[in-house]
């Protein structure tokens, strides 16, 4: 039989498991939001967030001499240990849950209470001593604890997101540096167009990351506004007239986060514009990383029968049927996150728009699906860098043939023998098969001399003064 012990709330007594740190609120909840099956101890981010505000706020408290010293110390133990990984086991609500978070900040309340228990000597539940809302949860609401617990959550997970973009961007600008003697040609709806260097193609995708990283930093200070100390509605109700802006203070002193307090709490506790904007930058990020790898495949096609101007490293078998194929195997998993979060990012739009009056109810799936594109993008662009974009290689042979015989290079000799000229070179070639370059000598458009110039790479790459 397990051991249990009797705790109360205002709905009757339930039997709570002895050895567990959390209470009957965070009992009920596991009955009432059997959903996803992640509990809000796998939001490592979150609990350490929740913890470091419990933390704050009883250092707030006992500055402002509404919470004793022993109990503040106790309060702040318990808070550092779930900080240094402790006791996460014990958050085991839901992520998506109804009633706007509450569950998950009582879950802390009573993990941190409980715990802090235990460091004053007293037994899980002993509850006259120290409180899990009286105490841990004094000058708070869920209103305020858990929006701000999102945004400190969200900061670590956005740069840690940023910092493998920055990998990955690195990686594709050494490989753009390796094939910048590449001249292979650029195509326009899947036309072939121009000659480029492969170099040039690899330092694009190189770019548009470090784009978005620089977009991302820039969503990541609008997070940076909390609505501590506005408790039910913003009002600040039950709160010392300086406990905003202390809290505020030992919260970053605790955070190393330089967190704000907002203009107008009232304001700050329904609106839910700033994650709107976070997750539309990660969809941004998305759709841009997902063209990226569709161009890796399309590039990589083949190998016989396609594209084939480069290779990505052969990760495993791609078949079961089939012998010898290998697939693009880390470009199709980094598509499908970027489809995911796409879909997170409607979720996100519909839940901060559904929310009405003061409070937003929703914030749980926002946190849910906030969560998984940031963490899900990190881990795809450390896997897309470090299993696909590092070992890709080019098939020179392949990329000089094909602009050898391809029609597009006449377009850089519009200047010399003119459109109609080059429109009647670029027919015949198409339709005898034979090289835009042995057409144009036979014709006598140009001699070899000044074709020879005009055709160079560096010419066909970039603007260049007229050949006389």
């Amino acid at each position: 039989m397990i051991q249990t012990r009797i705790e109360h709330d205002l709905l009757g007594d339930r039997a709570v498991p002895a050895h567990a740190y959390w209470g009957v609120h965070t009992l009920r909840a596991v009955e009432n939001f059997p959903i996803s099956g992640q509990p809000i101890g796998q939001a490592t981010d979150l609990i350490a967030a929740l913890a470091a505000i419990k933390q704050a706020a009883a250092l707030a408290n006992a500055d402002l001499g509404l919470l004793d010293g022993a109990r503040r110390d106790a309060i702040v133990a318990a808070c550092e240990e779930i900080r240094a990984g402790k006791l996460h086991d014990q958050f085991v609500v839901d992520q998506i849950q109804g009633g706007a978070g509450t569950s998950t900040n009582m879950n802390a309340n009573e993990v941190i209470a409980n715990r802090a228990l235990e460091i004053l000597g007293h037994e899980k539940g002993a509850y006259r001593f120290l409180h899990p809302n009286e105490h841990v949860n004094l000058s708070q609401s869920t209103n305020d604890v858990y929006p701000t617990a999102l945004r400190l959550a969200a900061w670590a997970g956005i740069h840690r997101l940023i910092a493998a973009m920055g990998s990955l961007r690195g990686a594709f600008a050494e490989k753009a540096g390796a094939f910048s003697d590449i001249l292979k040609m650029g195509r326009t709806q899947l036309q072939e167009a121009v000659p480029m260097t492969l170099g040039q193609e690899f330092n694009t995708f190189a770019i548009m990351l470090g784009e978005d990283e620089l977009r991302l930093a820039e969503a990541a200070q609008l997070i940076l506004e909390i609505n501590l100390g506005a408790t039910a509605i913003g009002t600040g109700i039950t709160t010392h007239p300086d406990y905003a802006e202390r809290v505020r203070a030992r919260l970053a002193e605790v955070t190393g986060i330089p967190v704000i307090t907002a203009a107008d709490l009232v304001e700050a506790t329904q609106d839910c514009g700033a994650f709107v904007q976070v997750s539309g930058v990660l969809k941004r990020v998305a759709v841009k990383l997902s063209k990226t790898c569709n161009d890796l495949r399309l590039l990589s096609s083949g190998p016989r029968a396609g594209f084939n101007e480069i290779n990505l490293p052969a990760k495993q078998a791609g078949s079961s049927i089939m012998p010898g194929k290998v697939n693009p195997v880390i470009p199709e998993v980094v598509n499908q996150v970027a489809f995911e979060v796409i879909g997170n990012d409607v979720t996100i739009s519909f839940a901060a728009e559904g929310g009405q009056l003061q409070l937003n109810a929703f914030e749980p799936i926002i946190a849910y699906s906030l969560f998984r594109s940031v963490s899900h993008l990190t881990a795809a662009c450390k896997t897309l860098e470090e299993n696909c974009v590092r070992g890709i290689t080019a098939n020179r042979d392949k990329l000089r043939e094909t602009v050898e015989k391809s029609i597009g290079i006449v377009t850089a000799l519009n200047p010399y023998i003119g459109y109609a000229a080059a429109t009647e070179v670029a027919l015949e070639a198409h339709r005898s098969g034979r090289g835009v370059y042995e057409l144009v000598l036979e014709k006598g458009l140009m001699s070899k001399e000044r074709l020879d110039a005009v055709l160079r790479p560096d010419m066909l790459t970039r603007p260049q003064a007229f050949v006389a």
